[in-house]
């Protein structure tokens, strides 16, 4: 058994860990991270984030040829096209990303172990399995940036192979006529899209009353009307009852009596955070019934030099939040000033088309009675999504009828989460210089999505 002697150790080489690593190394700590995997990149590289969107590229691509008029002689050949085939992309990805990551930890002097981390006290950890099992690992700081994976209901049998969640659908190797998912946030909405996009016939069920309440409603409404033109079945206001694997296809029984019939079954309904092994019964914490820590807005937990960042503290658990919150956490502990809690953050869906929003929607304005005002840009009216042939979307700028501030940013179409962040940086300006009055007193390249800004300050400016 060997002792490793370290300022800082970080549970997770997702990208809360990396940034959290990256940052205190470059300062002069001595910093190691540990990971159950065999690789780095946590499950953002290997079962989240990079391997769907590569997906959900991959798909869109198709698609995109699909409607091309001088490859429409091809439309028979891809029509179906088998699952592992796009999946083949997603491997690429992944490959890539792991190998810039590896030499991001080499460069930086940041020592990597790999096993099972478990705390023995309030400052040692013990390894088990992997490359490093038996090694015990001290240091002044710890980070748990451990993630977190699909729920999994006890009622659902996971090893049958016709019923899938987020990560096993990922090693999905036969065609699809018709699955079900059950789930419709954010992770159901994509592998919808992803799925419809190859030519499998989707059901959706959704638990809730309409798709991603908690993004403005008519972007929602829109990513509905979408779905439903591209063969996926929507089912509002459904409950799970039971699902039965009968070799060839499954049966999913809803609460409602309801049976439907498919290849497959995807359970895209929750994630729990990754605390469950770590020992945290050493150092006097509780996990809430979700797996997540709680943090103050240093992102300590209540042992003080024991900190939580990504996933596993829950909202917003998105992996460019994660990034900023590792980066934070260092610089805490560095003790820097300009250390900062993340809640301003923008939202990404990689539905096809993809959503993007950040700010107030329109029922929070109204709620709060706040007077503002809409100004829209549909994607077909631009000249460069009649070139593309993305013409599904719409730009929705919301802001005060009296000031011009911006107040609201939702985008419904190809290129939303890039498109976004125009529209970010001039709402981060100080007061008078975050207004509607940019869009119209600076030039935009012209054929492009960016000027979908210009036309809808316009828009917006003929409403008053």
């Amino acid at each position: 058994m060997a002792e490793h002697r370290f300022d800082l150790v970080i549970i997770g080489t997702g990208p809360a860990g990396e940034s959290a690593a990256m940052h205190a190394s470059k300062k002069g700590l001595r910093v190691a991270a540990v990971d159950n995997k065999a690789v780095v990149g946590g499950n953002c590289t290997h079962q989240g984030t990079i391997p769907s969107k590569a997906l959900r590229q991959a798909v869109h691509q198709i698609i995109q040829l699909r409607r091309n008029p001088v490859f429409r002689q091809m439309q028979i050949q891809s029509d179906l096209l088998h699952f592992n085939q796009v999946r083949v992309e997603a491997e690429r990805v992944i490959e890539h990303q792991v190998a810039m990551r590896t030499r991001f930890y080499a460069r930086n002097g940041v020592s990597l172990f790999n096993g099972d981390a478990c705390f023995l006290d309030a400052n040692r950890l013990q390894l088990s399995h992997g490359r490093n099992h038996n090694d015990q690992l001290v240091a002044d700081n710890f980070i748990i940036a451990t993630g977190s994976r699909p729920y999994r209901p006890p009622e659902i049998d996971f090893s049958q192979p016709n019923v899938f969640d987020s990560d096993k659908i990922l090693s999905l190797d036969r065609s699809l006529k018709r699955i079900v998912i059950f789930g419709a946030g954010v992770i159901g909405c994509e592998y919808a899209s992803i799925f419809s996009g190859i030519g499998v016939k989707v059901d959706l069920i959704n638990p809730g009353s309409h798709l991603l309440s908690f993004m403005d409603d008519e972007i929602a409404d829109a990513l509905s009307y979408h779905l439903r033109t591209q063969s996926v079945t929507i089912r509002h206001n459904e409950q799970f009852a039971s699902v039965n694997d009968l070799g060839d296809s499954v049966e999913v029984r809803l609460q409602s009596g309801k049976l439907l019939r498919a290849d497959a079954f995807m359970w895209a309904n929750g994630r729990t955070g990754n605390t469950a092994d770590l020992g945290l019964e050493q150092l006097g914490l509780m996990a809430n019934g979700r797996g997540q820590l709680e943090v103050d807005r240093q992102y300590r937990t209540t042992v003080p030099h024991v900190y939580a960042v990504g996933d596993v503290i829950g909202w917003p658990s998105l992996a460019s939040a994660a990034y900023d919150q590792g980066r934070a956490v260092a610089a805490t502990i560095l003790g820097e000033e300009d250390q900062r809690h993340v809640d301003e953050v923008p939202t990404g869906i990689y539905t096809i088309p993809e959503i993007s929003s950040v700010g107030k929607t329109e029922r929070e304005l109204t709620a709060e009675r706040i007077p503002y005002e809409v100004g829209k840009c549909y994607f077909k009216d631009t000249a460069r999504g009649q070139i593309t042939g993305e013409m599904a979307g719409v730009l929705k700028i919301l802001f005060h009828r009296e000031t011009l501030e911006l107040l609201g940013i939702h985008c419904f179409g190809d290129q939303a989460a890039e498109i976004l962040h125009i529209g970010q940086a001039i709402m981060a300006q100080k007061q008078g210089a975050n207004s509607l009055k940019y869009f119209v007193n600076n030039t935009f390249n012209y054929p492009t999505m960016a000027e979908a800004y210009r036309v809808a300050a316009l828009n917006g400016l003929n409403r008053l």
